[in-house]
């Protein structure tokens, strides 16, 4: 499990980074928008002939400004990896695919996706964690083989690890999640890139578990419900699970139980959060803009408020996952006691 620390500010490394852009998704309108109602939400949205609207796979791809000892040069990590290229046909034209995936983008970055050193998810749905895993290719051995029907999440049965190199870092609630497939989706979580990470035959070149599972602090006690504009008793600092020098994250339960906001200090000293699917686009800043898609919707609006509340009084800028344009934004609040997002730059 990570080292567990009482303040972020005591981080020493900074990082340089970069948005990658891992293609193009398109969800139902309906489904990301909720309860609100359509003549609310077309105000500032276009769909297509199918009802849908337009959504980007946001990743991050981080370099340590400090060389990692244990390793004699920068540290590179990923943070996302979107749907990747494992879908059938039928279900890239359903979800609006271009072909496009996180190695596309680690590629024109510059950057072998060998040397990847760890890959961290915000939860495990497939247009989160997808391209983890890829398809194999001619001349390739599989590094693992789906053996029961239901394995796979398109017409492959056959994948290799995306970043053979890498380390998986995510929430164990999570990962118990995604094995139950707790979800209100019937295909969300899928076995051909949770399974592979489980297999003890299938370690890293030095022998480590291709994956660790961290435990963070929850905003609200197991079995407790918060009331509407309650904020949690702790500290959100003292709730941060400190994976690497300088990146911890912490808890934003609604979408999943195990959902995690991601967190780094970047070169320009500036802190920025990773922030999922509590807001995946700059149109969800309202309290009730969730998703039909999250597990507990009251809980997503509970976690947006205390969420919006820490990112404007830290100064935090965020990274939205699934906004189409500028995802890099900065909080304010309101005279009316909410929240304002401002564009910023990278």
């Amino acid at each position: 499990m990570g080292d567990r620390r009482v303040g972020y500010a005591r981080r020493m490394s900074t990082w340089n980074w970069q948005v990658l852009r891992a293609g193009r998704l398109l969800l139902d309108a309906g489904g990301m928008f909720g309860i609100i109602p359509r003549v609310v939400w077309e105000r500032g949205i276009t769909t297509d002939d199918r009802h849908r609207i337009e959504l980007s796979h946001n990743c991050l791809l981080l370099e340590s400004a400090q060389t990692d000892p244990a390793l004699g040069r920068p540290r590179r990590v990923l943070i996302e990896a979107g749907t990747g290229d494992k879908l059938d046909a039928k279900m890239r034209d359903i979800f609006g695919l271009d072909g496009r995936t996180v190695e596309t983008a680690v590629v024109e970055a510059g950057v072998d996706p060998a040397q990847i050193d760890t890959v961290v998810v915000s939860h495990l749905h497939f247009d989160h964690a997808g391209g983890l895993t890829r398809r194999v290719r001619a001349g390739e051995t599989p590094d693992w083989v789906a053996r029961k029907p239901g394995s796979a999440s398109g017409d492959c049965d056959e994948i290799r690890f995306t970043f053979p190199n890498a380390e998986l870092i995510v929430q164990r609630r999570e990962w118990v999640d995604a094995r139950a497939n707790d979800s209100v989706m019937t295909r969300t979580y899928f076995r051909d890139h949770i399974l592979p990470f489980e297999d003890e035959s299938l370690t890293l070149a030095d022998g480590r578990p291709r994956m660790r599972l961290v435990d963070s602090p929850r905003p609200f006690p197991l079995n407790r419900k918060p009331s509407r504009d309650e904020a949690p008793a702790t500290d959100v600092a003292a709730r941060m699970t400190d994976i690497l020098p300088g990146i911890s994250v912490f808890l934003t339960p609604g979408h999943t139980w195990g959902q995690q906001a991601v967190i780094f200090r970047d070169t320009r000293g500036r802190d920025v959060v990773f922030t999922p699917d509590v807001m995946p686009t700059a149109h969800h800043v309202g309290a009730a803009y969730s998703l039909a898609y999250d597990v507990e919707p009251f809980t997503s609006m509970v976690t947006k408020r205390w969420f919006l509340g820490e990112a404007a009084d830290r100064g935090w800028t965020l990274v939205l996952d699934h906004e189409p344009g500028n995802p890099l934004q900065r909080v304010s609040r309101t005279e009316r006691g909410w929240f304002d997002l401002t564009p910023t730059d990278a």
